[in-house]
């Protein structure tokens, strides 16, 4: 029996069985499932509501004319992840989406995460708390920022050992995918003129820069609880 306030790690959400429509990135767990139009699209989201509304713990759905992107994540003061209730409501949608005969597309799933660096960064969250409208994360109120609204991607403050030129800061994001689409990304970077920066910590994450410098990670829950 499942404690559906209980949290679970990634890594015991991915393992349980039924769940395979869904990946998990940085920001919950997502899945997509390929439509024919828009008018399908709207049609599993109306099945969808009928299905849970009885519960009280609601998905973040994205409607477009070739699919629908759920976002399962539980949210409070002391929890910004998954828990038994996530998983509960991940099997019903995927059974949803199996009456309407549809399938779904991990290949598609990221989420992207801006990464500010300082050398102090408490001097720095509060500048961006305030222009990006933001709130701290309930878990992690020193280093993380989330959109209350649960739009806009993520920020994680990185404290910076070795500042750049000028003793400034820097910033780059994090792309967040399924561990299958990884490599291939990385491979795609480096094709397109980057460079790795560093592979230490693969396969969690891999950093590359472009020419100029700038950086982005391609980060996976391979490995992470």
């Amino acid at each position: 029996m499942i404690d559906s306030s209980a949290p679970i790690t990634i890594r015991e959400f991915l393992q349980t069985e039924g769940v395979e429509d869904w990946r998990a990135t940085s920001d919950g767990a997502l899945a997509f499932f390929r439509t024919a139009s828009f008018t399908d699209s709207v049609e599993l989201v109306r099945a969808i509501g009928d299905a849970i509304k009885a519960n009280g713990h609601q998905p973040d759905i994205d409607i477009r004319e070739d699919g629908v992107t759920a976002r399962l994540i539980t949210v409070h003061e002391s929890l910004y992840g998954l828990t038994g209730a996530d998983l509960e409501l991940a099997r019903r949608i995927s059974a949803v989406a199996r009456e309407q005969r549809l399938t779904s597309d991990p290949s598609v799933l990221q989420s992207v995460l801006i990464v500010p660096g300082a050398p102090n960064i408490a001097e720095v969250v509060p500048f961006w708390q305030a222009v990006t409208g933001y709130q701290r994360r309930p878990d992690s109120p020193d280093e993380d920022l989330v959109d209350p609204h649960n739009r806009g991607p993520a920020f994680w403050f990185e404290r910076m050992e070795q500042p750049r030129s000028h003793e400034g800061g820097a910033i780059h994001i994090a792309v967040w995918m399924p561990y299958e689409q990884a490599e291939g990304r990385v491979e795609a970077a480096l094709a397109a003129g980057g460079h790795m920066v560093r592979d230490d910590f693969a396969p969690a994450w891999w950093t590359l820069a472009d020419a100029a410098g700038n950086e982005a990670d391609i980060a996976t829950p391979k490995h992470r609880d």
